[in-house]
């Protein structure tokens, strides 16, 4: 039997689409920038499956001068607590400074116990009688709402203040702020500020939109989910193919897997014939709630940390560019179908 040899690189699939900027991402960023004069911290949540992916230049571009601490949510999607998590985890940190970087998953009390010390820290610090403000910002559905209820259901022991949803935009604009932390007799205590989450302008790189895609950053309905589910299949193939052993030997064939998904678990249209899309969206629900592994789609290396940067720096697309940049892109697509008509 021929050794199974999975893809080392994904095809390139340039008619994705590259960005899922909405209107109310807008609002929320301009809105932001309004109340920053009264904001003493920034907590920016990226999340813990992609680190460099769910990072959104437009928080460091319009939310500068304050104090940020970074948050990597959805640790449990992501780690398993290897020795090989650790290290990735002070890479981070070390390549983040002088900004605080910490690791989170909403469940685990201990890791939560650590953003509020950071917070009352930071407080104290201020010294403010009216108590302390803080921002949290971030992509869409990377764990914002999340990570502030479970603050404050550890901070205060009380319930949810904010909503939260598998699909993005449940939050859609600024809340009003809600306790973390109970006061002492020199201040009010420490109060956080839910914001709606903001993508970026423009995706340069497709695979870049299918990891944030894959990981719920944009609504199921933006991208084919048998396409993320090919992508799905082919860093399932990287990490470890005996994943989805139960349902079909190691392939690069989406097609077969989802065929098999499909037949095993009753997901059939009429006449028997397997329905594939219900498949790839059950196959990518699997893995968002880390019943695939738990593994990053992110590189994370010294020296792709390093590239990451310098591409930035380079990039730095301002909202006017974003757009300028999707309209081209449209155009192009739009030619494209033009000539194959003829």
């Amino acid at each position: 039997m021929a050794t199974f040899v999975p893809q080392k690189v994904f095809p390139a699939l340039n008619s994705l689409p590259r960005s899922y900027f909405l209107g109310h991402h807008k609002a929320g960023l301009d809105k932001m920038k309004t109340m920053l004069s009264h904001i003493d911290l920034v907590i920016e949540c990226r999340d813990y499956r992609i680190p460099l992916t769910s990072r959104n230049p437009l928080f460091e571009q319009n939310l500068a001068g304050k104090e940020r601490l970074i948050v990597y949510t959805k640790k449990d999607l992501g780690s398993g607590g290897r020795q090989s998590d650790r290290t990735r985890e002070r890479i981070i940190q070390d390549f983040q400074q002088p900004s605080t970087v910490l690791f989170s998953d909403y469940k685990d009390k201990s890791s939560i116990r650590k953003v509020l010390e950071f917070a009352r820290t930071h407080a104290a610090a201020a010294s403010s009688l009216t108590g302390s403000r803080m921002m949290i910002v971030g992509m869409p559905n990377v764990g914002k709402s999340s990570l502030l209820n479970a603050l404050r259901g550890v901070g205060v022991h009380k319930g949810k203040a904010a909503h939260t949803g598998a699909q993005p935009g449940v939050t859609r604009k600024i809340g009003t702020t809600v306790k973390i932390i109970e006061g002492e007799e020199s201040g009010e205590g420490v109060y956080l500020m839910d914001t709606p989450g903001v993508f970026i302008p423009y995706v340069p790189d497709p695979e870049a939109m299918l990891k944030l895609a894959l990981c719920g950053s944009v609504k199921d309905t933006i991208i084919a989910p048998t396409t993320l589910a090919d992508y799905l299949l082919f860093h399932l193939n990287l990490h470890d193919p005996s994943i989805y052993s139960e349902y079909v030997p190691p392939t690069n064939d989406g097609a077969q897997l989802l065929d098999a998904i499909a037949r095993k678990t009753g997901r059939l249209q009429k006449g028997g014939e397997p329905d594939v899309e219900a498949s790839a969206l059950w196959l990518i629900q699997r893995w968002r709630n880390g019943h695939l592994g738990r593994f990053l789609l992110d590189e994370i290396t010294h020296e792709t940390l390093e590239s990451e940067q310098r591409a930035n720096a380079h990039a730095g697309l301002s909202l006017s560019q974003g757009r300028k940049m999707v309209k081209e892109l449209r155009k192009q697509k739009s030619r494209q179908k033009h000539l194959n008509a003829l």
